[in-house]
């Protein structure tokens, strides 16, 4: 079996394909005139074939037929993709992409409507933001939800798909490095907001790690794909993969927005510093002024 027996879907999906077929495209029209560094377009990349491998390649089979294998795609889908496209912030390069009559007619439109601006705001609010990051985690995780999702093959997408645009928003809005405004959310809460999504990994992580009993029966009675594999030790591992890489992303996170912060600080891009600095400015500039026409006197 080769490497092109793997990427070969295990479900063909057009969906995928056009979800992640457009952003490439664009990304490559506009890339050359935002003039993106090489670790821009790397980790732009790298995010983008990540959701692209667990979403439409052989390995879904696995996903499908074991827990642990399940935790391993929602990390990709929900930490690991996201926050790499996230941190190449694309957005200029993606806008670049659009065409300039497509943008005036059709973007700009879109985006300034009241529904868009008003869902948009609803999102991204920092506690709206970690509520969903986290609770999205907690309600697919739910015995009686993931037996009903691991089922139906509708609700398996939606909940891939809802982890996958929950985590794209959620990374947009923490590793944004631009001051606030234009960014929604001031550094100091970026750095609060990622911070606050650890404990909750950790509590999931550590449940469903320590409790003794089998709580996703699914995979045993669907038949698991690895047969070696017991079920409680595979809920293990599943447990651990939320608990230690799910929280260390976050850990990576809040070190990065506070990298952001340092850098906003220092160059006095923050609205604080800047607030503090004019009335300064006008003070001297003022006196200035004061002693000038004194010494005209």
């Amino acid at each position: 079996m080769n490497l092109l027996y793997w990427l070969d879907p295990w479900e063909f999906s057009p969906t995928v394909v056009i979800a992640l077929l457009v952003p490439a495209i664009l990304f490559v029209r506009g890339a050359r005139k935002a003039r993106l560094s090489f670790a821009r377009r790397l980790s732009f990349w790298f995010g983008l074939i990540a959701l692209y491998v667990v979403l439409h390649t052989r390995l879904d089979y696995f996903f499908e037929h074991e827990f642990f294998m399940h935790r391993l795609q929602h990390l990709v889908l929900h930490h690991l993709g996201p926050f790499f496209i996230a941190l190449s912030y694309p957005g200029a390069a993606l806008r670049a992409g659009i065409p300039l009559r497509w943008r005036q007619r059709f973007l700009r439109p879109a985006l300034q409507t009241p529904l868009v601006r008003k869902v948009l705001d609803v999102v991204m609010h920092p506690v709206v933001a970690v509520t969903l990051f986290v609770g999205l985690i907690y309600f697919w995780l739910l015995s009686p939800i993931h037996f009903v999702a691991m089922l139906d093959w509708r609700l398996y997408r939606v909940m891939n798909w809802s982890m996958a645009i929950d985590g794209l928003l959620f990374w947009w809005l923490v590793l944004d490095p631009r001051p606030a405004p234009p960014a929604r959310l001031s550094p100091g809460k970026r750095v609060l907001v990622v911070i606050a999504a650890i404990p909750p990994q950790i509590i999931l992580g550590a449940f469903i790690f320590f409790t003794p009993h089998e709580l996703y029966p699914i995979y045993s009675i669907c038949g698991r794909a690895f047969t070696w594999l017991s079920p409680m030790r595979d809920q293990q591992i599943g447990g651990l993969l939320l608990w230690i890489p799910g929280s260390m992303m976050s850990v990576i996170g809040a070190l990065i927005a506070l990298r952001h912060w340092m850098r906003l600080s220092a160059r006095g891009r923050l609205r604080t510093e800047r607030r503090a600095q004019t009335p300064r400015g006008l003070t001297h500039a003022a006196s200035q002024t004061t002693s000038g026409t004194s010494g005209q006197r």
